[in-house]
């Protein structure tokens, strides 16, 4: 072989080195401006739930806004936590996975003041949720994220949370005594399902359908695309329509892992943050109606509640509300409008 030849036969084996690398090396194909970064994202849902539909579509704007240099990987069902989220937020916090996007109601696993948005009847609507997120709310969750590691990118709605049961329907207070509901460990749901009589039970979300079916609890309490992800119109008759109270979705990072990234990269990556966040929250917003019309069509009883019929259930849950906003503080409660 010539030295010509020798000498191209290197160039192209040195080209083909340089392909290969990972993190850290300029992207060789597509002249990217980002450097080569493989990241994990974590979320609870299964591949059809809302947190998984936000992680999937930001992973794709970012590779396309990246021309593949940025690959974001996303895990549902906390694969990486072996199912159990409270690991996965602490894996994120520690660095073991790289992104996630977790309901507040689990971030309080690490700090029991994110779930103050969750006090009962806090928002009147998604318009008044996504206003106080975007500004002090949000301000407030970034304040208490970075106290354990974590930087906030943003907030999409888990959704307003609705009730649904096996045994009757819920209109009024005294329809819940006696029900055995899966709520999250927050003292937020369970303070008040016992102020309403009901017997409110903590339980992993992977093993609600199964308890449902075999009469361990009567009911669950969720949005209205988890609760239609997770079938709950195949196990259960009834439905109560009262926004009893709010829940979100943060979009959260390792700090260090943030912090070691090149400035591009990170403005890339909160840009795409930001935009499918907000795609996520229209996404909701569009898609409950026609949830709750599919639900009456799968032979769900649906009962929307009234101003009127609400009011009787805010008053029997006042001195809950108001020994939460103890508990979170007046900063707290000054960040959400309560």
């Amino acid at each position: 072989m010539g030295r010509r030849m020798w000498f191209l036969t290197g160039v192209l084996l040195l080209a083909a080195i340089l392909a290969g690398c990972g993190g850290g090396q300029r992207a060789v194909s597509g002249e990217s401006e980002y450097d080569s970064v493989n990241l994990a994202m974590a979320v609870n849902g299964t591949d059809t739930q809302i947190d998984s539909l936000v992680a999937n579509h930001f992973a794709e704007l970012v590779s396309e806004r990246s021309n593949g240099a940025v690959v974001v990987d996303v895990f549902p069902n906390d694969t990486l936590a072996g199912g159990n989220a409270t690991k996965g937020i602490e894996y994120i916090a520690v660095g073991g996975s790289d992104l996630g996007a977790y309901a507040t109601s689990v971030l309080a696993n690490l700090e029991p003041k994110m779930s103050v948005a969750t006090i009962p009847w806090s928002f009147s609507s998604y318009e008044q949720a996504r206003q106080i997120i975007d500004t002090t709310g949000g301000a407030y969750y970034a304040k208490l994220l970075e106290e354990k590691g974590i930087t906030y990118l943003g907030s999409f709605h888990n959704g307003f949370r609705q009730l649904t049961n096996s045994k009757r329907p819920v209109t009024k207070p005294e329809d819940l005594k006696g029900l055995k509901i899966r709520v999250p460990g927050s003292a937020v749901f369970m303070n008040t399902f016992e102020a309403l009589g009901a017997n409110p039970t903590a339980m992993s979300w992977s093993e609600v359908f199964t308890a449902i079916q075999q009469g361990t609890i009567d009911g669950q309490e969720n949005g209205c695309s988890i609760t239609k992800s997770a079938k709950m119109d195949e196990i259960q008759k009834y439905m109560t329509i009262w926004n009893y109270s709010y829940e979100n979705d943060l979009f959260v990072v390792n700090t260090k892992i943030w912090e070691s990234l090149p400035e591009n990269t990170r403005q890339l990556l909160q840009e795409c943050a930001t935009e499918a966040c907000n795609w996520g929250r229209d996404k909701l917003e569009a898609d409950e109606a026609a949830l709750i019309d599919g639900f009456r069509q799968s032979g769900m009883q649906v009962d929307e509640l009234s101003e009127e019929q609400l009011d009787v259930f805010r008053q029997e849950v006042a001195d809950v509300v108001s020994a939460l906003k103890d508990y979170y503080g007046p900063e707290a409660c000054a960040a959400f409008g309560l």
